[in-house]
């Protein structure tokens, strides 16, 4: 990750932090005013959100420790590690409490009150959150390049802008439907609705976690760099004239740094003066190419 798509992943995360703090807030009058559990289960969301982001930066800023004797590769997994924290989070802090909150309504249904209160609330809060997301697909484009975004967004290794989407999105829908459901409890009198708001939101906030906790995990267990980096990398090294064949060239991605390990056969005749000048040449050159590539091995072999 380069300097300008890490500034990029840390301004999608104040924006996030600023508006669900700001959701928050509002959400929790709103819900004391009309004993709302969807309202609930939103400020709630927002609450688990809000911390998120902060887990979010902490990780930012740990992955860009500099190696050490403990650790030679750095700490670029940190990051992985607090996105996975974070889409935990939203599993159970958010997507649990919900039902649960949704179930107790159910089963013991109350009275609204000012529902007009939540019901605008909530518009507001659609508007933030909307403001939110469009931050945060800003910085993508300014990452992703002329990259379609499902492209981006299958290959993508910056679990941060993951999480923040993946949360945004679910916010928006969560809104969404906390809206409707309370429309529908204001125009009939019946709060059943609203206990089937917050059930449906929960749903909705356990998919997206479990979504991104499958995606965290692979990033956690060890994952390639970036297709457009591999391919790169591999164009960089076929086209250096003093290289005859690529046998294989791995990549791992700790963060926002790159590993490349490759092994490739030089052509005849070079002596190994030459031959260490030549790849020394080669692997200072791919770093200065390739963004984020921190760490670079070049073996010369005879067969693969």
């Amino acid at each position: 990750m380069s300097n300008s798509s890490h500034g990029g992943t840390t301004r999608a995360i104040l924006y996030a932090f600023l508006a669900n703090g700001g959701i928050a807030l509002a959400k929790t009058w709103a819900a004391w005013l009309t004993g709302s559990g969807s309202m609930l289960a939103e400020a709630i969301h927002s609450y688990a959100d809000t911390g998120n982001q902060v887990l979010l930066y902490l990780g930012l800023k740990q992955s860009s420790r500099p190696p050490d004797a403990e650790h030679p590769l750095g700490y670029g997994k940190l990051s992985y590690f607090w996105s996975f924290i974070v889409a935990l989070m939203l599993f159970s802090l958010g997507g649990l409490f919900s039902i649960y909150e949704g179930l107790h309504k159910f089963n013991n249904p109350e009275p609204l009150t000012e529902l007009w209160v939540a019901i605008a609330v909530l518009g507001a809060a659609i508007v933030l959150e909307t403001f939110s997301l469009m931050g945060c697909l800003r910085e993508i484009r300014v990452i992703k390049g002329e990259r379609p975004f499902r492209l981006w967004l299958k290959h993508t290794r910056s679990s941060e802008l993951m999480v923040v989407l993946g949360e945004d999105v679910a916010a928006l829908i969560g809104l969404s439907l906390a809206l409707f459901f309370l429309s529908l409890a204001a125009l009939t009198g019946n709060s059943m609705f609203d206990a089937i708001g917050s059930m449906c939101i929960g749903a909705i906030l356990i998919v997206i976690s479990i979504l991104l906790t499958m995606r965290m995990r692979s990033l956690l267990v060890g994952r390639s760099a970036d297709p457009l980096i591999q391919e790169a990398i591999t164009e960089i090294i076929r086209h250096d004239d003093d290289i005859e064949e690529v046998f294989n060239a791995i990549t791992l991605q700790f963060g926002p740094d790159t590993l490349l390990a490759a092994k490739i056969r030089l052509k005849s005749g070079i002596d190994i003066d030459t031959a260490v000048a030549d790849i020394n040449n080669l692997e200072r050159r791919l770093k200065e190419e390739i963004p984020g590539l921190k760490w670079c091995f070049i073996e010369p072999d005879v067969d693969d």
